[in-house]
Order: C-alpha cells, then structure tokens, then sequence
C-alpha cells in the first residue's frame, strides 16, 4: 500500500466523536465498582473524549528471532488502526485495518517483498486487533460510545464494544488501583502459520503505565498467542514501550 492511500485511510479514521461533553466521573455512576476504579484511574476529569489517538513505541517482534523495532500507530478502536513500524533497520512496511479491510505489506530495505496479505481472515482478526487496543485509548471505552462492562469479581472485568460491526469482548485482570495487570480475549488467528484459521487466546501482561494528556494507559507489556495457556512462551512475539501517546480531538 502506497503512502497516498495511508494517508486516506488515516483521514478516514480520524472522524471527530459525535459527543463532545468531556469526561466527569458522574458518567461511570451504575457501573460495577471494579470498573468505576479502572476507568477513573484511567482517565482524568475533563479530559476530551477522544475515540482516536497517534502512538509511538519501541520495542522487540519476534520474526524468527527477537529483533527491534520503532513505530508509529494511528488506533482508532471503533473503526480500525494503520500501524507503520521498521524492523531491525531494514524491513519497512504496515499493518492495519480500516473500512471493513485489513491488510499486511512489509519489504526489505524497501524492495523485496516478504509479506503481503489481506482476505476475510486477515480482516478479521485485524479488526479484533483494534478493538482490543482500544486501552490505548480509554475514553473510548466509555459506555457513551457503546463499551458494554461486566465484572466477574474485584479484579476481573470485561468490556465488550463493536469494530464495524464485529464483536470484539476483552478480559481484564486489574491491580487495586484499577490499572490492568494483564488481557486476554480469544482473537481469529492461524499462529501456526498451518492455514487453518481459528479462535486461540490472545493477550498478555502489562509491565507500566504511564500518563500523556488526561489518559494514564499501559505503556509497557508483553503479548502474543496462547496467553494463559502452557503454550504462551511460544506464542509470545511482541514487547513494546510506548514513547508517545496524542488523543485526537
């Protein structure tokens, strides 16, 4: 995908809130307490209800090997993500999911193609991608934009919203401050490369937290396949860093 249509789609995805009211714990009232703690540790009173934000991170994707990388993030949980990222120097290229299609185009040293991928499948579980990130943005979870939140007991919840109209549900595992400790949610995927397609865990532990512009999100994890099951060393891929966050409002 070329930069023109990159750039299509980030205008796409950057659509304003239709409510514009800023947050005031007064709207988690009737929402069990567990999650009244999470959101209002995540979220500070009067900040903007933004239901997209630009991220940078850092980290380590494991290809083979663990290498490093740098990216940019456009996540807009609703309605889809474009994730632009350079690995070890030489492999460019994006993720990204946005008008019902997700899609997957990375070269070497800007020439070679390694993976191009698109299809139902792929859109699929790049759409359940970006809903479960949506903690990257956590005004977007509030029920004014249709986050729908159970909790099973004082440290487990759920929240459970639509990306383009597929369902996306998140488990959440939180501290007694009410930031999230770990996720899981079961994610259409084929992490065996076998191309048979199906629902395995996917999830991950949070490892820090930090504050930009009125939200405080986890900034620090790591996540991959099978998370929760005996096969999570093996699914684990990828540990990021977040260096910048930037709500859009």
């Amino acid at each position: 995908m070329n930069r023109t249509e990159l750039r299509r789609i980030e205008r796409v995805l950057t659509a304003r809130p239709p409510d514009s009211a800023p947050f005031t714990p007064d709207e988690l009232k009737g929402l069990p307490a567990p999650v009244r703690r999470h959101l209002a540790a995540s979220i500070a009173p009067g900040t903007p209800p933004a239901i997209a934000a630009r991220l940078r991170m850092r980290g380590s994707i494991k290809i083979g090997r663990w290498l490093p990388f740098s990216a940019r993030q456009l996540l807009a949980p609703h309605s889809g993500f474009v994730w632009t990222a350079r690995v070890a120097a030489l492999i460019t290229g994006s993720d990204r999911y946005a008008e019902g299609r997700g899609g997957m185009d990375w070269r070497m040293a800007g020439l070679l193609r390694l993976v191009h991928a698109e299809g139902d499948d792929v859109s699929r579980s790049a759409a359940e991608r970006a809903g479960a990130e949506a903690c990257w943005v956590p005004t977007s979870l509030l029920p004014r934009f249709g986050a729908v939140w159970s909790a099973d007991d004082d440290t487990h919840v759920s929240v459970g919203h639509t990306v383009d109209g597929r369902a996306v549900r998140v488990r959440y595992e939180l501290a007694p401050d009410g930031r999230v400790r770990s996720f899981v949610f079961d994610r259409w995927g084929d992490p065996g490369g076998t191309g048979s397609w199906g629902r395995h865990p996917f999830g991950g532990e949070i490892t820090g937290y930090a504050t930009f512009g009125g939200v405080t999100v986890p900034s620090a994890g790591r996540v991959g396949w099978f998370f929760g099951t005996g096969r999570w060393a093996e699914g684990e891929f990828f540990r990021y860093r977040l260096t910048d966050l930037r709500l859009i409002t």
